[in-house]
C-alpha cells in the first residue's frame, strides 16, 4: 500500500519484485492476485530507477485510484464521461490510438447500452493504453494542442517563447516540467474552464517532482 501523505489518498499497486518471485516467474499469490485484478497497476521493483517507467506506474496508479473512488461514489454515464474529459490529454500522451477509440466508444454510449460493462470495457483500454510510456513526440503533441486555448489570450512575443519551450523540451534541451509550468502560468493569468479540467496538467502531484527528470 502507497500513500501521498494525504490521509485521504491512498492507492495500493502490484509490484512484481525478486522477493516476489517464484523460480524464473512471478510468485503463486501475485500471480493469481494480478490475474484477479487485470487493470491494477504492476511493474518490477528493480525498474523504478527509470524515471519514465517510475512516472508511468505513479500515474496509472493515481488513476486507478480515481476509478475505484467513481466506482464508490456510483456509476453513471455522467461520471464516466467526466472522468473521460479529466483524463483526455493525458490519455493522448500515452497512446493516441487509444484516446481516439475511447473517444468513439463513449459516444456511441446510450440509455440502451449496458453502463457497466460499457465502463468495465472503457477502464480496461484505459489502462492497457497508459501503460504504453508516454515519449517527447507524444507529450510534445499534447503540449502543442494545450497551448493552441491560449491563442487569442498571450501576445505574440509569448507564444514565440512557448513555442520555444515546447522545442526545447521535445530536442531534450529541459524535462518536462518547464513547458508545463510555463502553461500553468498563462493559465492561471488567463483561466479556461475545459482546461482547468484536465488532469495532465496536475497529475502527478508535483510534490513527487516525476516529471522533472522526463
Amino acid at each position: 500500500m502507497y500513500t501521498t501523505g494525504k490521509p485521504k489518498f491512498t492507492f495500493s499497486a502490484c509490484l512484481m519484485g525478486t522477493n516476489a518471485r517464484h523460480n524464473r516467474g512471478r510468485g503463486i499469490y501475485a500471480q493469481a492476485f494480478c490475474v484477479r485484478h487485470p487493470t491494477l497497476p504492476m511493474q518490477e521493483d528493480t525498474r523504478f530507477n527509470d524515471p519514465v517507467l517510475r512516472e508511468n506506474f505513479l500515474t496509472r496508479s493515481f488513476i486507478y485510484s480515481s476509478w475505484q473512488q467513481l466506482l464508490t461514489e456510483g456509476l453513471t454515464r455522467h461520471r464516466v464521461l467526466a472522468f473521460h474529459t479529466r483524463y483526455k490529454y493525458l490519455l493522448m500522451a500515452h497512446s493516441p490510438a487509444h484516446y481516439k477509440s475511447l473517444g468513439n466508444l463513449l459516444g456511441n454510449m446510450t440509455k440502451g447500452n449496458d453502463l457497466n460493462l460499457l465502463a468495465a470495457s472503457y477502464f480496461s483500454e484505459l489502462m492497457t493504453a497508459l501503460k504504453k510510456s508516454a515519449t517527447r513526440g507524444t507529450h510534445t503533441n499534447v503540449l502543442q494542442h494545450i497551448s493552441g486555448y491560449l491563442k487569442q489570450a498571450i501576445s505574440a512575443e509569448d507564444k514565440q517563447k512557448m513555442q520555444t519551450v515546447i522545442g526545447q523540451y521535445q530536442q531534450g534541451v529541459v524535462p518536462l516540467v518547464v513547458p508545463l509550468n510555463l502553461l500553468k502560468h498563462h493559465f492561471r493569468l488567463h483561466p479556461d474552464r475545459y482546461i482547468a479540467q484536465q488532469a495532465y496538467l496536475q497529475s502527478p502531484p508535483e510534490n513527487l517532482s516525476l516529471r522533472n527528470a522526463i
